[in-house]
């Protein structure tokens, strides 16, 4: 029998079921409820007011940082505290080249991911070379670094108040159509990276990401470069951040400003919405992104006043939404949407859908599920060598039990 391929099972995003939603072998009830959920998605604007819209915008880039956090940090395991600093890249570059130079808006989108790209290879060939805390420092001090830049040269980057509005993406004389075309923009940016980076983390090349986080030693020893998978996904991670910053500040929801950019709490709120919703699955910081930018938003909104403090709720919207956190995480550990697959599963059991196969005229059940009648596809090379890590990742442990034996 062939080896089976490294799957992590904590992050539940490389099973058969999740590969079957790609190459069209599968369709599992949370593949139908993710297709709805992307239609409700695009019907909403038809539903809601333009304000509305416009937030939801807004929800939509701040959700396709999160699954550009995720590329690297959620399944290669190196925790970037400093992704602001690819946002802000590729916002401040695509401002900069429209503002002062005349470029067309879709020139200068394409030059700014190209660039938050590159500050990915500058920052990440050197940090990625460190592990643990040592390459969380170097992510967190770069954008505080090109925050200073931007003070200094107040004259260019506008400083702590940042730069004045760019040309927008999308131009109407109807301030509602304006809005709508604007919204449609990100959301076809939103399932454009979401169907990307789903493609990559679910591909032989993913199997390596979650690999180099379980045992970078057994991957080497597997005859992979670790350091290669990692600045890969590293530069992926920085190039779709990048885009996303510069297609924002061309929209009217989006400014080229440190404190929607490059903050410290960008940063910090893109971490918390890709655990919120689950690391490692791409698509639960798509979740969580979507819910952290429209929950704080609503908590912001509320004009009732808190009984005993007599505050209004508008005021601790920060403090209530740090409270609802907390208890999301404690009672979804692994983040809303393992949450709702698990929970998925205990309502299909409860319902008999996973009951054992009935055997017709007494003969014996079937070893496994019928396989298509499509001949098996022949492993590639780099299948074959991951192949081989869990051979080394099983030796390794193997040796590491006996050591201690012993």
């Amino acid at each position: 029998m062939s080896e089976e391929l490294p799957t992590d099972p904590e992050a539940d995003a490389e099973t058969d079921a999740d590969r079957g939603l790609l190459d069209g072998t599968s369709l599992g009830p949370r593949h139908v409820f993710g297709a709805i959920g992307l239609l409700g998605l695009g019907l909403l604007p038809l539903g809601v007011g333009p304000l509305q819209a416009l937030k939801l915008t807004g929800a939509l880039y701040f959700a396709v940082f999160a699954m550009s956090w995720d590329a690297v940090s959620g399944y290669t395991g190196q925790i970037s505290f400093g992704h602001g600093l690819f946002f802000a890249v590729g916002g401040y570059t695509s401002a900069l080249l429209n503002l002062h130079w005349g470029f067309d808006p879709a020139l200068t989108v394409l030059a700014g991911m190209a660039m938050a790209a590159v500050a990915g290879v500058i920052v990440g060939v050197p940090a990625l070379r460190l592990e643990g805390p040592y390459l969380s420092l170097v992510t967190l001090v770069a954008p505080l670094i090109l925050l200073q830049i931007f003070i200094v040269f107040s004259d260019i980057f506008g400083g702590e108040l940042g730069l004045s509005s760019p040309e927008n993406l999308l131009t109407f004389e109807s301030f509602e159509t304006a809005i709508t075309a604007n919204y449609y923009l990100a959301f076809g940016l939103f399932v454009g990276v979401l169907a990307l980076l789903l493609a990559v983390t679910r591909s032989d090349a993913g199997s390596v990401f979650t690999a180099v986080r379980e045992d970078e030693d057994a991957v080497a020893a597997a005859g992979l470069n670790p350091a290669k998978f990692k600045i890969f996904a590293f530069v992926l991670s920085a190039a779709v951040g990048g885009l996303a910053g510069a297609m924002f500040v061309h929209t009217p929801v989006g400014n080229p400003q440190p404190s929607q950019l490059l903050a410290l709490t960008v940063s910090i709120e893109v971490i918390i919405a890709a655990v919120l919703g689950g690391m490692g699955t791409i698509v639960g910081p798509a979740v969580g992104g979507l819910f952290f930018y429209m929950f704080r938003d609503y908590l912001g909104g509320i004009s009732a006043t808190v009984p005993v403090l007599g505050v209004p709720v508008s005021e601790l919207d920060l403090l209530l939404f740090s409270l609802a956190t907390l208890v999301l995480l404690f009672v979804l550990p692994g983040g809303i949407v393992r949450g709702a697959v698990g929970l998925g599963r205990w309502v299909l059991r409860r319902g008999g859908r996973n009951s054992p196969q009935t055997v017709p005229d007494g003969g014996e059940p079937e070893a496994g599920p019928k396989r298509s009648g499509r001949p098996a596809r022949e492993k590639g090379p780099l299948e074959r060598t991951l192949a081989s890590y869990r051979e080394a990742f099983d030796d390794r442990r193997h040796s590491q039990e006996d050591d201690h034996e012993h």
